[in-house]
Parts: structure tokens; sequence; C-alpha cells
């Protein structure tokens, strides 16, 4: 069996991308988004995180958290998440999923990938890289022609900041997307 190393460092800033299971775009009904936003906030109450940047898409999502210094476990956090969300949403869907012998013995419910994608964040050239790379990505997939556009996401917080101008990575002012990053 392949063994997977996380890095957990007290206080970090981490990247993370979710993905669904078999890329099922349930995230495009206002009932998956609302279980997932219930869910967040279910683990946030007592596993606390600073959200920095977010993205929901419809069959995936990345953000930046900054861990606490008390409590750098972040897949903890990410199984509560899954697994709240999949309890609440499967319920309220009444969905039946396909599974497979090694789901059922993992507990796994058939909506998310088994695992998920974490990067340290190394400095703020880093941090702004993956910052801009989460905010872009519903023009990457062609979903909206700009972030403005795009309605789940942190990009309309850090517009009223003052960080990004209104139409940045639309036509007028293009974001340099050199596709460093896999999904």
């Amino acid at each position: 069996m392949t063994q997977y190393r996380r890095i957990y460092i007290p206080g970090s800033y981490m990247f993370f991308t979710v993905v669904t299971y078999n890329r099922q775009k349930f995230f495009v009904t206002d009932q998956a988004r609302q279980c997932f936003k219930s869910a967040w906030r279910f683990v946030l109450k007592n596993h606390p995180f600073q959200l920095i940047a977010f993205v929901l898409l419809p069959d995936h999502l990345h953000c930046i958290w900054k861990l606490p210094v008390s409590d750098p476990d972040f897949s903890i956090r990410w199984g509560k998440i899954k697994r709240h969300f999949s309890q609440h949403y499967l319920k309220s869907k009444q969905v039946t999923t396909n599974l497979t012998k090694s789901m059922i013995k993992r507990h796994e419910k058939g909506l998310w990938q088994r695992r998920f994608w974490d990067h340290v964040i190394r400095d703020s050239r880093d941090l702004e890289k993956h910052f801009h790379y989460i905010h872009y990505n519903p023009v990457k997939h062609g979903l909206v022609k700009s972030p403005k556009d795009w309605h789940w996401s942190t990009f309309h917080k850090y517009v009223r900041m003052g960080f990004y101008e209104t139409d940045w990575g639309s036509d007028r002012i293009r974001y340099d997307n050199n596709d460093e990053f896999g999904e």
C-alpha cells in the first residue's frame, strides 16, 4: 500500500484541491452548496482555521487555509468536512450511489475522491501565485469569461478590499496562467 506523507506545520498556509468522485458535478445545485457550507461551518466550530482564498466549482474546489499554531492537522478537518457533507447531502437528496467493496469497507459514500492535494505555501510569491490560480480557475475551466462572473469564490471579497480590480482576469486584464497546477 502506498504511504502518503503529509506535512503538518503549525501556523502554515496550505493550498488544497479537493475533487468529487468521478468528477460528479453536484456543486451546480444550491442544495449541494448549502450542504457544503453547513459542513464547513460545522468543522470550523471545533477545528478552526482561517480561510484565505476559496473557489467552489461544479466538481472540485481550491482553497488556501492558514492553520492554527495549536492544531495543524488539516487531514482531520477535510475528513470531517467530507463526512458531514456526504451525510447531509445524501439524506437531503435521497441519492444512492454505486459503491465498490473498498468504498463500503472504508465507509465512503461515493461523493469524494479518496484523497486530496495539499501544498505548503513556501513564501509570499508562492502565496500570490496560488491566490491568483484559485480566483482565475472558473475562467480556466470555461465556466465564465471573467472571475467577477463566478459567485462561489472569495474574488469578490478581495475586489472590495482593493486587492483586485473588478475586471482582473478578463480579456482587458489578462491573468498569466502558465498552467503549473494539476487538476
